[in-house]
C-alpha cells in the first residue's frame, strides 16, 4: 500500500512517455537521489536504450500525424511499460501485491495513453504543427516534474495524476467530434492516395 501512489503515478506518466519514466526514474535511482528505484531499471543498458528511444520519441511526438502512428505503435508498449515499472517498484517477485502494482500501473498507463492518443488526433486537424510541438514539450515537462515529485511526495502527486487522468478524458470525450472528423479526414486521405497510385499504374482508361 505504501508504494501504491508512486505505482499508480509511474503508470499514468508512462501512458505519456514511457521511455521519459524509465530514464527518469532509472537516474533519480543511480544517483542516489531515490532509494524506491529497483536496481533494474538503474543498470547502463536499461538507461541507454531508454535515452535512445526518448531521443526517437521527442522528435516523433511532435510531427503532425507521425504522432498518432507513434500513438499507435505504442499502444500495447506504454501499458506493459507501465505494468513492469509498477511490479518492479512493488518489489517482491512473484507475490500478489506485485502483481496487483502491475496491474494498477498498466491500467492507469492504459487510460492515459488513450487520452493522449485521442487528444492528439484533435490536435492534428489544426493546421499548423506549433500545436503539435507545444503540447508535446508540456506532456513531457509534466512527466518529468510529476514522476520527480512523486519520489518525495508519492500521496500528492498521485491525487494530481488522477485529477490530470479524469480531466484529459473528460477532454477527449468533448473532442470527440473533431476526433472523429481527423479519423474521417485520415481514410480519406489514404484512399485518394491509393486511388491515384492506381491511376498512375494503369493510365490509360478502359
Amino acid at each position: 500500500m505504501s508504494v501504491l501512489p508512486l505505482v499508480f503515478t509511474s503508470g499514468w506518466a508512462s501512458g505519456i512517455n514511457a521511455y521519459a519514466v524509465v530514464l527518469l526514474l532509472g537516474l533519480l535511482g543511480a544517483t542516489g537521489v531515490a532509494d524506491e528505484v529497483p536496481d533494474a531499471l538503474q543498470r547502463p543498458d536499461v538507461l541507454i536504450a531508454a535515452a535512445v528511444l526518448f531521443l526517437f520519441e521527442a522528435v516523433a511526438d511532435k510531427v503532425p500525424y507521425v504522432d498518432s502512428v507513434w500513438d499507435a505503435v505504442h499502444t500495447v508498449v506504454r501499458p506493459v511499460a507501465g505494468g513492469v515499472v509498477a511490479a518492479l517498484l512493488a518489489g517482491h517477485d512473484g507475490s500478489l501485491p506485485q502483481l496487483a502494482a502491475g496491474a494498477v500501473g498498466g491500467s492507469a498507463a492504459l487510460l492515459s495513453h488513450l487520452v493522449k492518443a485521442g487528444a492528439r488526433l484533435a490536435v492534428n486537424t489544426s493546421p499548423e504543427p506549433a500545436s503539435n510541438i507545444v503540447v508535446s514539450v508540456v506532456e513531457d515537462l509534466g512527466v518529468a516534474g510529476l514522476i520527480a515529485f512523486a519520489v518525495f511526495h508519492p500521496v500528492i502527486a498521485a491525487v494530481i495524476a488522477a485529477t490530470l487522468l479524469l480531466a484529459g478524458l473528460a477532454l477527449v470525450i468533448l473532442l470527440w467530434s473533431r476526433i472523429r472528423r481527423a479519423l474521417r479526414r485520415r481514410r480519406e486521405r489514404r484512399e485518394e492516395k491509393r486511388l491515384r497510385a492506381a491511376a498512375e499504374a494503369d493510365p490509360v482508361p478502359r
